[in-house]
């Protein structure tokens, strides 16, 4: 399941917005019906997780966070528990709620980003959603311009 785009839509007056078609798309070939809505831990934006993908996210901090460890059993309840169950109604839309908004200011104009196997909910008016092109381009060829390694 990968989702690639950047699209701009608009919520309604009761805060529902359409996912973009080509989201709908791929979601549709995967038969998925269910998403995951939670605030990304880093960033003022909304992760959709399709269901699958939320619980290989879940599955995977389980294994990870000793539960008999106060500090851990923490960070998993509060990343668990913080999240809206999302179905798209017959047209396509889901319910963004006042409190998704305000986490990730957005007031009416939204911008959906897809990262892979989940697609991030930007505020239209963010404007450090992307690094500068001149920016990217640096650290691109920073992370990754260096020589080839060969496998000995």
């Amino acid at each position: 399941m990968r989702f690639l785009g950047n699209i701009e839509a608009r919520t309604d007056s009761k805060g529902r917005v359409f996912l973009p078609a080509t989201f709908r798309k791929v979601l549709q070939q995967e038969g998925v019906e269910h998403l995951v809505l939670r605030k990304d831990v880093h960033e003022k934006c909304l992760i959709l997780y399709p269901d699958s993908v939320w619980i290989e996210q879940e599955d995977f901090m389980r294994r990870k966070l000793n539960r008999w460890n106060k500090q851990e059993q923490q960070i998993f309840r509060q990343f668990v528990s913080d999240v809206e169950l999302i179905t798209l109604d017959s047209n396509g839309r889901f319910l963004l709620s006042q409190k998704a908004q305000s986490m990730a200011g957005i007031k009416q104009v939204v911008r959906f980003v897809g990262v892979g196997d989940t697609i991030e909910i930007w505020s239209g008016d963010e404007e450090s959603t992307f690094m500068n092109p001149t920016d990217f381009s640096n650290a691109l060829e920073a992370l990754l311009g260096g020589k080839e390694k060969t496998s000995e």
